[in-house]
């Protein structure tokens, strides 16, 4: 890997750069129903990146671990913010990527907000149940075998509309994903390091989203673990949310980081 490693993004609007990180084995279009919250907000230039081995973006050169993608993020940020103030949103494994960036890059990060963020690994979290709240038993069972796997296995509204969400945002890049790097990371998918280790406390803006229903990494840990650090994070737990807390109730989400945009804006 080389401080020049090309990664595959979509930009819009012009502005303040907000660095947009999705997680682990999807890509930058799980985040693209965010654009509806910069409606009648301008001033943001929005940065949707495919991490390395993730979407359109090339492979690491080396061992694929948190640490490498993590910096391949950061030259990427470097390239293309030129010095410049940022923000940064990331989700699942991309709210590790972004809270390591927040520590790398502390002087110049105006806020983070983070959806449904990785904390624990595997076996030490505090997870719910897994459940559906609604289920069309028809619609799942019209689908192919290897779509209603993936979807069952995130899903909470298992209906038409989480379908829908599900089949345009979540599956292009689960299929795009590079299967034998992915199961490498989740080898070493937890950096070395939290970086709340070496922030120890940030008392700008930020913003914590979490599901009542997410069962893959839960909303407990988060509380918990990232709290503490952060005096002035405005933290929510979304009921009726799973892990795509952004697809699964949207108009609360969006409602959520538009406050967060407009703090942000008024400390700028």
């Amino acid at each position: 890997m080389t401080a020049t490693m090309p990664l595959f993004h979509v930009e819009r609007g012009e502005g303040t750069p907000l660095i947009m990180v999705h997680g682990y084995t999807v890509d930058h279009r799980l985040l693209l129903p965010l654009e509806a919250v910069f409606d009648g907000r301008p001033g943001w230039r929005r940065i949707y990146v495919d991490l390395p081995g993730h979407g359109r973006s090339p492979r690491l050169n080396g061992r694929v671990t948190a640490g490498a993608v993590a910096g391949a993020l950061l030259d990427f940020i470097d390239a293309t913010t030129h010095g410049e103030p940022f923000a940064v949103l990331g989700q699942s494994f991309g709210g590790q990527m972004v809270r390591h960036v927040l520590a790398e890059r502390r002087d110049r990060v105006q806020g983070m907000a983070l959806l449904a963020p990785l904390v624990l690994p595997h076996g030490e979290r505090s997870l719910p149940e897994h459940q559906a709240l609604e289920r069309d038993e028809e619609l799942l069972a019209s689908l192919p075998p290897e779509d209603r796997a993936d979807f069952l296995g995130v899903g909470v509204w298992q209906n038409r509309g989480g379908w829908e969400a599900f089949r345009e945002h979540v599956l292009p890049g689960l299929r795009a994903c590079h299967r034998e790097d992915a199961a490498e990371l989740l080898k070493n998918y937890l950096l070395p390091i939290r970086p709340e280790e070496r922030i120890a406390t940030d008392d700008r803006p930020h913003l914590l989203l979490t599901g009542r229903q997410d069962g893959q990494v839960g909303w407990r840990d988060q509380m918990d673990l990232l709290l503490p650090h952060y005096p002035r994070m405005t933290s929510v737990t979304l009921g009726g949310a799973g892990h795509n807390l952004h697809l699964d109730r949207p108009a609360q989400a969006h409602a959520l980081l538009g406050a967060w945009l407009d703090e942000l804006a008024d400390h700028r």
